[in-house]
Formats: C-alpha cells, sequence, structure tokens
C-alpha cells in the first residue's frame, strides 16, 4: 500500500530523513524556487521525479494545497508502545509520551504533531477507532514532523495508559475542572499527557487512570481551548520545567 506527501516542505523533510519514497511529481511550471532543491536532491537520492499536470495532483491529494509537488511513499506504518519507551532510554531521558483521545481533525493532529517534534517528545498514541490516522493532510499540517515523531496506534487507549503507568510513568491531562493551574505542578520526570477530543473532551475511564488533572485557565466567553493548542501549552511547560531542571 502506498500513500502521498504533499507540500513543499513536508516532501523536503521526507528527503532529509532518509524515508523510503518510490517517485516525487512534480507540477509543470512549478519546478522553481525550493522545488529546484527538492529535485535536485531526488536525484542524488536517485527517486525518480515525473512531471505531470498540476491537475493531476489536485484530484490525487485530498488535500489541493500540494504546492506543486507530492511524494509517493510507503503507507505510514506505525510502531509499538516500546519501540517509544525504547527511544526514550537511547536518548537517555525520562518518556515523554502525548496521548490523544479521539482527536478527529486532521489538522489538530498535525499540529500537535508539530509540537511534539519542537518538544522533544518521545511518541504519540492515538486510538484506532473514532480517530484520524496519519493521512496525507496530516503529514502536511505536521510540516514533516511527522517523519520524526514514532506514533502508536491502539485497539484500547486506556490499556495503553495502564501499560505507561507499569512503566513508571505518571499520567497528566489537561482538563477545565482540574484542582490546579498547568504551571503549579510538578511535570517533570517520565510523564503521559493527555489531551482530550475537540468536541467530548476526555472520556471518564481516561480521566479515572489519570494521576492529576490540571487546568489552563480560560478568561473569555469559549469553554476550551483548540486541542493542539492545549496540547503545545502542556508541551511547553514541561519543556520549561526540564530546562530548569537540568
Amino acid at each position: 500500500m502506498s500513500d502521498y506527501v504533499a507540500g513543499r516542505n513536508p516532501v523536503m523533510e521526507a528527503l532529509k530523513s532518509g524515508s523510503t519514497i518510490h517517485k516525487i511529481m512534480v507540477a509543470k511550471g512549478a519546478n522553481k524556487g525550493s522545488i529546484i532543491e527538492i529535485t535536485a536532491r531526488a536525484r542524488e537520492q536517485k527517486i525518480p521525479v515525473q512531471e505531470v499536470e498540476r491537475n493531476y495532483l489536485d484530484n490525487l491529494i485530498e488535500d489541493s494545497n500540494h504546492q506543486g509537488v507530492a511524494a509517493l511513499v510507503p503507507a505510514r506504518e506505525y510502531v509499538d508502545i516500546e519501540d517509544i519507551l525504547e527511544l526514550a532510554r537511547e536518548k537517555g531521558e525520562d518518556p515523554l509520551v502525548l496521548v490523544l483521545d479521539e482527536i478527529e481533525d486532521p489538522h489538530n493532529l498535525g499540529a500537535i504533531l508539530r509540537t511534539a517534534d519542537a518538544v522533544g517528545v518521545h511518541g504519540v498514541i492515538i486510538p484506532k477507532r473514532r480517530a484520524v490516522g496519519l493521512t496525507s493532510t496530516v503529514v502536511k499540517a505536521s510540516a514533516g514532523a511527522v517523519e520524526y515523531v514514532p506514533v502508536a496506534r491502539v485497539a484500547n487507549l486506556v490499556q495503553a495508559v495502564e501499560k505507561l503507568k507499569k512503566a513508571g510513568c505518571w499520567v497528566v491531562a489537561a482538563e477545565m475542572d482540574g484542582e490546579e493551574l498547568w504551571h503549579n505542578k510538578n511535570l517533570s520526570g517520565p510523564l503521559v499527557c493527555v489531551i482530550g477530543s475537540e468536541g467530548r473532551g476526555i472520556g471518564r475511564l481516561m480521566k479515572e487512570k489519570c494521576d492529576f488533572l490540571v487546568r489552563i485557565p480560560m478568561k473569555g466567553r469559549i469553554a476550551s481551548l483548540n486541542a493542539s493548542v492545549a496540547a503545545a501549552v502542556l508541551c511547553y511547560e514541561i519543556l520549561r520545567q526540564k530546562s530548569e531542571g537540568q
């Protein structure tokens, strides 16, 4: 099975990361700017470059903002939870894992993966049902971060969290009725951060598995933040605490 990576930054990151690429398609007339570097890198790596009509890419890519370039790649592979923990061990770091409770918007997932890469998250866990997977839209929204952030897809998210707790991780979730403000809680050490879905938030069973809930204050009339924004706020507080603790 194959998939597509579309857009200049995502295709460039796929080339830089050494990911398997079957071929790169460039729209006629688009071979300028950063696409020149993309085609040059592709030829250096002996990846075929095919010139196609722009409307061919429009029909091929679900998100039509392909910027004149797309790469045919193997279907995205998911990792196991143990792979995420092993990555943290290899780096000599406490595990930092994001658990996404039924995120359905591909742009939210892409934005979260971008933040995850920026702050050094070792892996992201998503459920198989009622949630978006690693679609081409997610890949583009991540601006190439999907090439560097391992993603596990599991049948039971609660059981996945239980496994991480047995591995020594504490579990925190951002929730409107959290007992403490997010910056007042110690977020150092091995940590799992749970981010709820866009509409329903965090499920009851998942909430029961959390060791503590933190809240991000809201002074406006909207009751909650966008899921990707909440993830960014929490992740950067974790990064701040880890940086000050070094």
